[in-house]
């Protein structure tokens, strides 16, 4: 792989600024154009067969930046476009760094995701949605699909980067998932960053959390097409040089969801998976559902059990499974061969990947990436 040049990402005061004026950008429904639309759906026309064109091919690495409400050209506000596509491709490009280096899978997943975690525009990490009480719980896991290890923490609530605590899980216990108080004290003897609470605040997420009092989000149950304020989990897959997948996720989780609500994004099977023979995936959008229905764990064994290849196996969870259990989102998958697709049930999805020679994509517009119905 070549290197690409970097790509210098706005000043804070000014991410800030943009991210609030996403709230109003973002929809609470509404698809994309029609013939965007068309193509989507013309596209995954026979991946209800297991023989759909994948997205891309020769992809080494992807992320996501979140599903949920379709993103317009025309009604997005100025400024939010580059600080939206900057922000996926440095989380690129650092996973890039360590691919070039000859480093793994698992390390450049965690890179990717733990420069999403420190940029407030996503749900993760410094970005991170309010619970009900006006606090931050963080989830985040990842997965190495040489051998199926997996680690993850769940409602941490001092862990600078809640990925680098799940990798830590992964590589120095015995154990898949630790929760609460428990995992940022290990975190925290591991030598991880540990901060305050007040860390994560952001203004933008402090009026997400009115606008969800606002709408009586407290008393619906989640999971449903109603919970549309953030569905914005980030997640990394990638391949390495000795052909090794790896996936990992990293959410804040709902607005104004309840205390000590835990989703899919640390729950191996649900929100991560990665198998060498399958696929690497990360999953955003309506947690409750996506545990529900095991969904990268299923999307694994429709391509091994099933006959599915990856983008067939996709779409059968993402765009036929999932929504009739209430609810939607989107997948970033790849298999070891470098094959890419990013099916979502969403209005939209943010998500960016790198190819073998270097070259970095992001698809930000519901144009770019028409929700796959």
């Amino acid at each position: 792989m070549r290197k690409v040049s970097g790509i210098r990402l706005l000043s804070a005061g000014a991410g800030a600024a943009v991210l609030a004026g996403v709230l109003t950008a973002l929809p609470a429904t509404g698809a994309s154009g029609g013939d965007a639309v068309a193509a989507g759906s013309a596209r995954h026309a026979a991946a209800a067969k297991g023989t759909a064109r994948p997205d891309a091919q020769h992809v080494v690495l992807a992320v996501h930046g979140g599903a949920g409400g379709a993103l317009k050209r025309e009604d997005a506000p100025p400024g939010l476009e580059k600080v939206l596509r900057d922000g996926l491709a440095d989380a690129l490009r650092a996973g890039q760094k360590v691919l070039d280096k000859g480093g793994s899978s698992v390390a450049a997943v965690e890179a990717a995701v733990r420069t999403l975690e420190d940029n407030e525009m996503f749900n993760a990490g410094k970005g991170a949605v309010f619970n009900e009480d006006a606090g931050h719980e963080l989830d985040a896991s990842i997965m190495r699909g040489s051998d199926l290890a997996a680690g993850a923490v769940a409602g941490v609530r001092n862990v600078r980067n809640p990925v680098s605590a799940a990798r830590l899980v992964m590589e120095k216990t015995r154990h898949v998932l630790l929760a609460g108080e428990g995992a940022d004290d290990f975190a925290a003897r591991g030598g991880l960053p540990t901060v305050t609470q007040d860390y994560y605040w952001t203004e933008a997420r402090w009026q997400e959390l009115l606008m969800a009092k606002g709408r009586g989000a407290k008393g619906k149950k989640g999971g449903g097409k109603d919970d549309k304020l953030t569905q914005g989990t980030v997640g990394a897959v990638a391949v390495d040089h000795d052909r090794n997948l790896a996936a990992a996720t990293s959410s804040g989780g709902l607005a104004n969801k309840m205390v000590g609500r835990v989703g899919d994004s640390p729950v191996v099977g649900a929100g991560t998976y990665a198998k060498n023979s399958t696929v690497a995936a990360s999953a955003t959008g309506a947690g409750e559902v996506f545990l529900r229905g095991a969904a990268t764990a299923t999307i694994s064994d429709l391509i091994e059990f099933g006959g599915k290849d990856l983008p067939g196996a996709a779409y059968e969870v993402l765009v036929k499974r999932l929504p009739k259990l209430g609810g939607d989102g989107g997948v970033i998958a790849l298999n070891a061969q470098g094959v890419y697709d990013a099916p979502h049930s969403s209005d939209g999805m943010l998500d960016g990947y790198l190819t073998a020679d270097g070259k970095i994509h992001t698809r930000i517009f519901s144009d770019e990436s028409p929700p796959d119905q």
